[in-house]
Parts: C-alpha cells; structure tokens; sequence
C-alpha cells in the first residue's frame, strides 16, 4: 500500500507517480548443436562453453550479493522491533489517522505477537490500525522496513473488502513465509474468493501527522485514499500533466489507488505546502 505514497513529493506539478516497484528480466540462451565442427573441437567447445556458463553464474551471484548488501533491509528484523512496547501509543496512534469526529468512534486494532487484535470495538464501521511495512508491495526494497508506522482509517467498505488483503499478509509474515510466498498466497486468495472483491465507495484516511511512510517521505502529507478494481487510473484522467488527480496501481492488490492531498493533518494543524 505504501506504493500509493512513494515518492510523491513534487508529484502534483510533474504528474508523475513512482511506485517503488521493481522487476528484473534476464535471459540466457545457448545452442552449440549448429557448430560445424568435428567431435574434438566439439568436445572442447562444450568445455569452453561450460566454463562460461559456470563464469556467468559466479558473476550473477556476485551481482545478487552486491545487491542485497547494498538493500537496507534485506531480511525480516526480530519482530520485536516491529511490535509498539505501548498498547495504548499504538490505540492513539492508529487513531490519529482521521479527524477525532470519525477515529473517536472507529474500532482499533493492534499488531500483537500472533496477528491484528481488536483493542477497542467500534461502533461508526471504521477500522483504524497502524501498518507495518509489509503494507507495501512485496518487491519494495523497504519491505522489511522496522521503523514504518503507518496510521490509517478504513471507512466501513474498505474494512470489509481492503483491509483483509493486508491482514493476510501480516498472517503471512508472522508465519515466516518469503516475499515469493507471500506474493503467491495473496494472488491465490483472489483467485480462490478468499478474498473480497473491492466493495464500491472503499476509502481511507491518512492525516496523521506522526506517519512514517518510509525512509524518505517520513511524515509525507496528510492524504485520503479511494480504492477502485483494477488498472484505473487511465479513466479517472490520473498522473497526467495538469491533472490533480494522483494514482497508483498495484498489481499484487489488484487495485489502483487514488489520493486527495489534504491542507490540515488530523489534529487541525496546518499541512505542509505540496511541492511545485
């Protein structure tokens, strides 16, 4: 989720989204079957071509190596850093998320050792929670980011049909599973109906002013997220030049994200001017 506010800074003039995710292709063909060359020289080519396949392989792996020590967080830190030590900081921070008139009355829930718990029931439908960084997509460098904290408000749509994609994930995390299978279980729940369809009118807030988005935008700029089926962001006229509308497609959600910058954080105080 945290692709939808990456690297956004400047955005609202350019147009421009980045969304943080990544994708690598590489490929490797060989065919030594044509060579018209008698069976020695094939013998010796095979041996050539073995070697440079074995070279190409340890300059991979050193390439891979280089990469993950340069990847700040490469692994899952002990989840002791990702648990708040205060139940009621974290109550208060989830509930920063949204103006007092709707997170006063709004059910809470805070990541303990096994998953989400309800901390405070609810009685106006919205859930707030404060995310961890596997909020994001599972190819985002800061993935395993301990020092995100995310407070957002669900309206009562996206509780019910947003929200579990990122409940399932945390179930996941907790469970020790990898990116890889992570990834696979979340689109395997789509495709199964073990999760909801994207319920029509799903929406969040996100004004608090002590979010961590991540290692750059930090405490970022104080924003409401609407939440449509699909690649939408074409339709809606968003990312374009001249266009306020700022959208995020995510794939492994299967939703594209639309954002409202807002002028005033939760608290009433003013927000920081939008970069031009």
């Amino acid at each position: 989720m945290k692709d939808a506010v990456n690297s956004y800074e400047g955005s609202a003039a350019s147009g421009k989204i980045f969304t943080g995710s990544h994708s690598r292709t590489k490929r490797f063909h060989e065919d030594i079957s044509a060579l018209e060359i008698n069976p020695a020289l094939r013998n010796a080519g095979v041996m050539i071509v073995a070697l440079i396949v074995q070279l190409l392989l340890a300059s991979a792996a050193c390439q891979a190596q280089s990469h993950e020590a340069k990847t700040p967080y490469p692994v899952m830190a002990p989840l002791n850093q990702y648990l708040m030590k205060d139940r009621d900081s974290e109550i208060a921070l989830a509930r920063s998320a949204a103006p007092p008139s709707i997170s006063d009355k709004a059910e809470v829930m805070v990541l303990e050792r096994t998953g989400y718990k309800i901390a405070v029931k609810g009685t106006n439908g919205f859930v707030c929670i404060v995310e961890r960084s596997w909020a994001t997509s599972t190819d985002d460098p800061e993935f395993w980011n301990d020092k995100m904290r995310a407070p957002i408000c669900f309206n009562p749509a996206a509780a019910k049909t947003f929200l579990p994609i990122y409940l399932m994930k945390t179930r996941l995390v907790l469970a020790g599973k990898s990116r890889k299978a992570i990834a696979q279980a979340i689109s395997s729940a789509f495709d199964n109906g073990k999760l909801p369809s994207l319920e029509p009118g799903a929406m969040c807030y996100m004004m608090s002013k002590q979010q961590y988005l991540n290692d750059e935008g930090r405490s970022w700029h104080p924003h409401l997220m609407f939440f449509a089926p699909g690649e939408a962001a074409k339709s809606w006229g968003a990312n374009l030049p001249g266009s306020p509308v700022l959208a995020s497609n995510d794939p492994q959600e299967r939703a594209t994200v639309f954002m409202v910058l807002v002028g005033k954080w939760s608290d009433g105080t003013p927000a920081p001017p939008v970069a031009q």
